[in-house]
């Protein structure tokens, strides 16, 4: 049988890019640790402004390290995308304050299991017996994870589960969409998005204020609270990590192939939980472990199919 070789300038940019998302995964899902922290004293939409105003002069410093620039080629698909990442970060945080982030991350992992179905069922593509299988075996990871009961309901546990959607719908616009344009004007967009929504959250908040349950359970519901100094130092960490972060990704992205980089960011379904139970305290049960294992392996496939 004739061997493939791999040239070794390729398999060296291979591997950078692969340990490029190791370290932004092991960065990511450390730092979504802090969230819960931060849930006790301030809300999210508190949060969400705050963590602009914090990332907003490292996207600077990445501009003027000719990273990119800050304007969009096309404005309008730039803010669609901006705007969906965001909406879809609200859902998913606002799941890290409420339940183990475990939870958290296999709801927004659905992401790659929507984007296929929303492909099928609106773009009319065609998938063969391998994806539809690892659709299923996906779509069973989360159940086992999440664990719904449904003689008792939570509706709780479909935040997650929106965040995933909104992730999908902004990572298919990223690729229908915003081809050719800068990551730094995608980030910019995001952040500036993110900015916004808190704002204008906040100011609702201030005119018809909502009940606000104490600790990390007015989350949602919680206005502005002044003074922050106890939790600067976590708003700084999780701020200046999502940033670099997000640069790691797209330098992985940037140096190897996008299906064997997109494997590697499942390893932060193992990092954020593990981290969580060294720290926290956080358990995981059998069936949890379990379907996490078939997220991964699901996403790992649609993945790789997907080149």
């Amino acid at each position: 049988m004739k061997q493939l070789t791999i040239p070794p300038g390729v398999a060296g940019s291979q591997t950078t890019a692969a340990q490029a998302m190791l370290a932004a995964m092991a960065i990511i899902g450390i730092s979504d640790n802090a969230v819960p922290l931060m849930a006790e004293q301030i809300g999210i939409w508190q949060f969400y402004l705050l963590r602009t105003v914090i990332t907003l002069p490292l996207i600077w410093v990445m501009m003027r390290a000719g990273l990119g620039g800050l304007r969009p080629q096309r404005l309008g698909p730039v803010a669609l995308r901006g705007f969906l990442v965001a909406v879809s970060m609200v859902f998913y945080f606002s799941a890290v304050a409420l339940m183990p982030l475990a939870q958290a991350l296999a709801g927004l992992f659905t992401s790659p299991i929507l984007i296929v179905l929303i492909s099928v069922l609106f773009l009319k593509h065609r998938i063969g017996p391998v994806r539809i299988g690892a659709v299923v075996l996906g779509f069973v990871g989360v159940l086992c994870v999440l664990q719904p009961d449904l003689s008792d309901f939570d509706w709780l546990i479909l935040l997650p589960i929106c965040g995933g959607l909104f992730y999908a719908l902004g990572s298919m616009a990223t690729g229908l969409m915003c081809r050719g344009e800068s990551t730094v004007s995608m980030l910019f967009a995001m952040l500036l998005a993110q900015a916004v929504i808190g704002a204008v959250a906040l100011g609702g908040l201030t005119i018809w204020p909502l009940p606000v349950a104490e600790g990390a359970d007015g989350f949602v519901t919680r206005g502005w609270v002044w003074p922050v100094w106890e939790i600067s130092h976590w708003l700084l960490l999780q701020g200046m990590a999502s940033v670099v972060g997000v640069f790691l990704i797209t330098k992985a992205y940037q140096q190897g192939e996008a299906s064997y980089v997109a494997v590697f960011e499942y390893s932060v379904i193992i990092v954020g939980p593990a981290f969580a139970w060294l720290v926290f305290g956080q358990t995981l049960d059998l069936l949890q472990m379990a379907g996490i294992g078939l997220i991964v392996l699901a996403g790992a496939t649609l993945a790789l199919r997907g080149s």
